[in-house]
């Protein structure tokens, strides 16, 4: 199994800054691409930004310039730098990851069970 363990959310007032971590541990041979998304109430979950086993990113246009993804493919783990935060970007906020388990196993999309973003003054 592949485990997605999330951490950094919390609670900030606009214009404040967070960085969530994202950790990939359990059985793990190769990690494609790795990304973050969120669902606030009421809404669809949305991507918010991805990157790639090379480095390669993208950012929704909602948190370009505000967001910054990175990751560390030593130590399997993704980060989402967030400045100037807004109201609307409170949301759950997911880790994603297409990892494959053995050299002849499939591609899967594994989940983190989510870090709450709260950004209210």
């Amino acid at each position: 199994q592949v485990r997605l363990v999330e951490s950094g959310g919390g609670l900030v007032q606009p214009g404040g800054s967070l960085r969530l971590s994202c950790s990939a541990s359990g059985t793990i041979f190769s990690i494609n691409t790795m990304g973050w998304y969120r669902q606030a109430p009421g809404k669809e979950r949305e991507s918010v930004a991805s990157i790639s086993s090379e480095g390669s990113t993208d950012h929704a246009d909602s948190v370009k310039g505000r967001f910054t993804i990175s990751r560390d493919n030593d130590k399997n783990t993704v980060y989402l730098q967030m400045n100037s935060l807004k109201p609307e970007d409170t949301a759950v906020y997911y880790c994603n990851a297409l990892a494959k388990r053995s050299r002849s196993g499939s591609w899967y999309d594994y989940w983190g069970q989510g870090t709450q973003v709260t950004v209210s003054s």
